[in-house]
């Protein structure tokens, strides 16, 4: 039996309990509302945008992001990644002396004043590029690499198409203004995520003053174009942009904890507001998502078999840093890692040539693939290696069967021997 005085107290709990679930999904929804308000504004002036965790190449926010637009001196992203490349092949190094020529000393815009025959080192033609933005140097490492301007556009096209990238054309390899010379912020974001493949390259980016010619009467003083390496902590990159025609542009990396995200705009109408929605972007990456994780570029995950190689086995390994990317709150389960390897490796194989790829799924759900490389050069094998390799094989197999023959016999007279005992 329930007296009144029961029944109306049990009646307000009721209600107030429901009245408490009501607002806990209000609140819950206001706070889902809250988060993709804040994300839709998050690149409210610029042209196009994209937002990416690095080491997946997930999308965490764009905005117009395959929009071909003019990139400015964001062009100098691939220049860098070609420059890398080839000091990653050792077809260059650092302390390399880099001539400069009339034309590459004629650039005009953003530059290091390079005088005709005036020589630098890659390394600090690299110092230029990456924190002064510097056309003469761009040229004179476009010539270096390839022979001419010409030639290393025609690399940098042939790049972006091996990238699989659809919104890109380069005329050029310094950002100036060219017919028929565009890309797009997905693109760039994703030759930002190949530039980070080489670990040094924010060495340079991310300085925000240096040094050229310091111990001489033209001294020259470098400081960044992207001032969010010195305002904003983690920011240790990529490439800043700016035509009448881009407007303001910058691809932007930081890192922290775990976690490297990218973030690009085009076409923001100062340069204040570009820096602002950068930084944005970069806080809602930071505050919504988290990484785990898994690889370090350079980890040997297995080995692949090579046909006609001084070698039979190549170490495959990662050819770049590998996470899970998850929200803050969220769990990963049932996480399952794949290797395939090519089935077809014949030599010569050089250091870094693709032997296979690595898939990362959750709950079935691919959310990682990432190519495996070779760790080091397999050449080809002579005829006299591949034959003693072929005969060592055979007398094996011979060995293995005269071993067996003879304990077949042993077995055989053992037992004779318990039988006629």
């Amino acid at each position: 039996m329930i007296n009144e005085n029961g029944l109306e107290e049990s009646l307000v709990k009721r209600f107030m309990s429901s009245i408490l679930t009501l607002i806990l999904i209000a609140s819950t929804f206001t706070g889902v509302a809250s988060a993709e308000e804040k994300k839709s504004e998050l690149a409210e002036v610029a042209k196009s945008a994209v937002l990416i965790e690095r080491d997946t190449g997930t999308v965490l926010y764009e905005k117009n992001s395959h929009e071909q637009l003019a990139p400015a001196s964001m062009t100098k992203i691939m220049t860098m990644i070609l420059i890398m490349e080839a000091l990653d092949k050792g077809q260059i190094n650092y302390e390399d002396k880099v001539r400069t020529s009339e034309y590459a000393a004629s650039m005009g815009g953003s530059q290091i004043f390079l005088e005709p025959g005036e020589s630098m080192t890659v390394k600090e033609m690299l110092s230029g590029i990456a924190i002064g933005s510097a056309n003469d140097a761009s040229v004179a490492m476009a010539e270096h690499i390839a022979g001419s301007e010409e030639g290393f556009v025609e690399k940098m096209n042939a790049k972006v198409k091996s990238l699989g990238l659809k919104d890109t054309k380069f005329q050029n390899p310094t950002g100036l203004p060219a017919e028929d010379h565009y890309s797009s912020a997905h693109d760039m974001s994703m030759m930002a995520k190949e530039l980070l493949k080489y670990p040094d390259i924010t060495k340079f980016t991310g300085t925000y003053e240096s040094y050229l010619r310091e111990n001489t009467d033209n001294k020259f003083w470098l400081v960044n174009t992207n001032k969010l390496v010195r305002f904003y902590t983690g920011v240790d990159g990529l490439k800043t942009g700016y035509t009448n025609e881009a407007k303001y542009c910058l691809t932007a990396t930081a890192k922290k904890d775990n976690m490297r995200v990218i973030a690009v705009v085009f076409g923001a109408p100062t340069p204040k507001e570009r820096n602002n929605e950068v930084s944005k972007m970069l806080d809602y990456a930071f505050n919504q998502y988290q990484t785990k994780p898994l690889y370090q570029k350079g980890d040997v995950l297995s080995k692949a078999k090579v046909s006609k190689g001084k070698l039979d086995k190549v170490d495959a390994m990662t050819d770049e840093p590998i996470s899970l990317l998850m929200k803050k709150g969220d769990k990963l389960e049932n996480v399952e890692k794949e290797i395939t390897l090519n089935k077809d490796l014949k030599a010569p194989i050089k250091a870094g040539d693709k032997v296979g790829k690595l898939v990362i799924s959750n709950n079935g759900e691919k959310i990682v693939e990432s190519t495996l490389v070779a760790k080091e050069d397999v050449e080809k094998a002579s005829w006299w290696q591949l034959y003693k390799r072929v005969f060592g094989m055979v007398t094996k197999v011979e060995n293995n069967n005269t071993t067996e023959a003879v304990e077949d016999t042993e077995k055989q007279s053992e037992s004779k021997e318990d039988s006629e005992k």
